[in-house]
C-alpha cells in the first residue's frame, strides 16, 4: 500500500448543476431498473473530462451498468465488477445491441408450454398463463446456457425478460407492484393485491420483450452503434468483491467513476430475488457477498480495501470520481470519511463535486427533498493518482 500523502491540502468544494437530472436526454440504452443508480450525465461529465478515445473506464460496483454504457458509447475502453452477477446480465449484452427484426425472429422460435409451473409460488404476481411463459423462457435460456449456445440474441432476451419480470404498469410481466428496481416478497404483494382489489392479468411477455426492445434502442444512433462495435469485443466484466480484482492489471485504468454501497440502506439481494431466481442464480449467497455495513468503522474498512486496489490498476495522473451521499438524513455525509480513506491509499483528493438541482418525483417518493437528505444528493470526491 502506497503511503499517505503528507499534509495534503482540503479539496476544494465546487457547486453548481453540471449535469441535468433528465434521463430521456441520455441514451435510451439506459433505461435499465436497478435500485441506487445514478443518472448517466454523471459518469458522462467526468468520462468526457478526464479520459480520451481508448482509454480504460472502470466501475468495480457497476450495478446497472451505466458507467460502462456510456464509457462505451463515448469509444472508450471498458472494464465492470459487480459481486452481483445479474449486473453482467443487466449490462453486457447493451454492448452487443441486436437488430430488433432479429430479437422478433428469435422470440417466435422459442416455444412456450402452458403445463409447466415455477418451483416457488408466483400466483401473487402472475397470470398462470404469463407464469407459464416465464417458466418455458427461464428452461429454454437455461438449456441454451448449458449447452454452449447462448448467443447475442438469447443474452439480449434474458436482459430484458429480467428487467420485464415486475413493475407498476402493463409494461411488465406482473399485476402492478413496486418501481422495477425492487421486487418486493410474496406476502408483500399479497397484501397490494388486496389492498387495491387486483388479480394477476395475462401479460404476453414475448410482446413486451419486443416492446422493451424497441425502447431500449429508440434513440440508438448509427454513431452509437459504430462506438459499440469498437469497443464490445475487448469489454471485461467481473463479478469479484472490489477489494480484489486480480485480472486487472496493475497501472492500466485511466478513470474509474463509482457509487459504492451506502452502509445498509439499500437491500440489493432482497430487492432482486426474483430476478435472481429467474436467472437461476443463489439469493442468499450473493447476499452474503455484497457490503452491507452498518456502521461507519465497518464500511470505512471495506472502502479503504477498494482504494487500495483502486490504486493498484489506476494509471499515474488517473483519476476516480467516486459517488457518495447524506445518508441517515443527513447525520452521515460520506466525502468526509472517502476523502481520507482515497488519501491512504495513495491518492491525492482534488475536489468534491456537489451537484445542485432538483429531484424528480421518484426522488421525492423516497424522501429526497432537492439536495436536503438522502443517497440521491450526488456528491462526488475526485481523486488523482
Amino acid at each position: 500500500m502506497a503511503p499517505v500523502i503528507p499534509d495534503a491540502p482540503p479539496p476544494q468544494r465546487i457547486e453548481g448543476e453540471f449535469w441535468t437530472s433528465k434521463q430521456r436526454q441520455a441514451s435510451s440504452l439506459h433505461e435499465i431498473s436497478y435500485r441506487a443508480c445514478f443518472k448517466p450525465q454523471l459518469p458522462r461529465y467526468f468520462i468526457e473530462r478526464f479520459s480520451k478515445e481508448g482509454d480504460v473506464v472502470y466501475d468495480p460496483f457497476m450495478g446497472r451498468g451505466t458507467t460502462v454504457i456510456e464509457a462505451a458509447l463515448l469509444r472508450r475502453n471498458v472494464i465492470g465488477n459487480d459481486v452481483n452477477p445479474l449486473s453482467k446480465i443487466l449490462a453486457a449484452p447493451r454492448l452487443d445491441i441486436p437488430a430488433i427484426e432479429d430479437v422478433e425472429r428469435r422470440l417466435a422460435e422459442i416455444s412456450f408450454s402452458k403445463k409447466v409451473k415455477a418451483d416457488i409460488d408466483l400466483s401473487m404476481f402472475f397470470h398462470r398463463d404469463t407464469e407459464a411463459e416465464i417458466v418455458s423462457l427461464q428452461k429454454y435460456l437455461a438449456r441454451r446456457e448449458k449447452g454452449k449456445m447462448e448467443d447475442r440474441l438469447d443474452r439480449w432476451i434474458r436482459m430484458v425478460a429480467t428487467n420485464r419480470l415486475t413493475g407498476h404498469s402493463p409494461g411488465f410481466f406482473s399485476v402492478y407492484t413496486l418501481p422495477p428496481n425492487q421486487a418486493v416478497l410474496p406476502e408483500n404483494q399479497r397484501r397490494i393485491n388486496k389492498l387495491r382489489n387486483q388479480k394477476p392479468e395475462y401479460r404476453d411477455t414475448k410482446n413486451i420483450i419486443l416492446k422493451k426492445t424497441r425502447t431500449l434502442l429508440k434513440r440508438v444512433s448509427e454513431n452509437d452503434r459504430q462506438n459499440l462495435d469498437a469497443v464490445k469485443q475487448g469489454a471485461r466484466f467481473f463479478s469479484r468483491d472490489a477489494r480484489q480484482t486480480p485480472r486487472i492489471e496493475d497501472q492500466t485504468v485511466q478513470l474509474s467513476v463509482t457509487s459504492p454501497p451506502f452502509l445498509d440502506i439499500v437491500q440489493y439481494a432482497q430487492d432482486n430475488w426474483l430476478r435472481c431466481w429467474f436467472n437461476k442464480i443463489d439469493a442468499k449467497a450473493i447476499a452474503g457477498r455484497i457490503t452491507r455495513s452498518k456502521s461507519i468503522d465497518d464500511w470505512r474498512a471495506v472502502m479503504l480495501g477498494v482504494f487500495s486496489e483502486l490504486f493498484r490498476i489506476t494509471r499515474c495522473d488517473g483519476h476516480v470520481a467516486f459517488e457518495v451521499g447524506e445518508v441517515r438524513k443527513a447525520s452521515v455525509r460520506l466525502e468526509e470519511h472517502v476523502i481520507p480513506l482515497g488519501q491512504q491509499a495513495g491518492f491525492r483528493s482534488e475536489a468534491v463535486f456537489l451537484n445542485l438541482q432538483k429531484f424528480t418525483k421518484t426522488a421525492n417518493i423516497w424522501g429526497i427533498h432537492n439536495n436536503a437528505a438522502g443517497t440521491n444528493t450526488n456528491r462526488i470526491v475526485l481523486f488523482r493518482k
